[in-house]
């Protein structure tokens, strides 16, 4: 199979993802771990990409497109992939129809996760890091410390990202309504999209997926065709 599965930031798109190619063992894909990949071996996109994160621009799209497909014409995605950050804006979706029709391919599904605004802001703006060891992950709500404003773990002070303040996290959800939010209607005409609640536990949300794909048992809820 392959798959898209896009959503805003906070919706546990990366969790998902990982847990689905696994279950359906196909090639999990995710643009920024293939960034990582490029820019620690030395390649000319890793080269090129990383100037822009360098001097903190947007990678340009043709270099976030010849990333994605050189990894697509690796022979373990025959069998299928799971796209995970791309595309994200609707040129990046237009080349990547491009790329699957040059091999006589096509996406089998997008899953839409869809999330309340509220809901992303608290997930992300309560989240707090240890300096000592940024593993070491609390949360206000979910997972506080016992101790206010120290890690649990080795004691170390926790602090908040500048990413993960409620201000940047607004910002970042205005950007995706702008620039990734038409992918999904790039693809609603196709018949491709399903929506799926991205609220409760991880496995709840990875059934729903499941059910949207054909994989899983018919009354999981949380999933609507578009």
């Amino acid at each position: 199979m392959r798959i898209l599965m896009i959503g805003p930031p906070g919706a546990g798109k990366g969790t998902q993802a990982v847990r689905l190619a696994a279950h359906l063992s196909i090639q999990h894909i995710s643009a920024g771990e293939l960034f990582r990949e490029h820019i620690d071996q030395g390649t000319e996109l890793g080269q090129n990409a990383h100037t822009h994160m360098r001097a903190g621009l947007l990678v340009p799209d043709e270099v976030t497109i010849g990333v994605i497909k050189e990894r697509l014409a690796h022979p373990d995605t025959e069998r299928g992939f799971l796209l995970d950050g791309f595309p994200r804006n609707l040129a990046q979706a237009e080349a990547l129809d491009d790329i699957l029709a040059d091999s006589e391919s096509r996406l089998d599904a997008v899953l839409d996760l869809e999330i309340p605004e509220a809901e992303v802001v608290r997930r992300i703006g309560g989240r707090w890091l240890c300096r000592g060891d940024r593993e070491h992950i609390f949360h206000v709500d979910y997972s506080p410390p016992e101790v206010a404003g120290a890690c649990d773990v080795c004691g170390g002070e926790l602090y908040q990202r500048d990413d993960d303040r409620e201000a940047t996290v607004r910002k970042r959800l205005e950007v995706y309504r702008s620039e990734t939010a038409p992918v999904v209607d790039h693809y609603q005409a196709t018949g491709l999209v399903t929506r799926i609640s991205a609220l409760g536990q991880v496995q709840e949300v990875l059934d729903r997926a499941l059910v949207a794909i054909g994989q899983g048992q018919a009354d999981a809820s949380g999933a609507s065709s578009c």
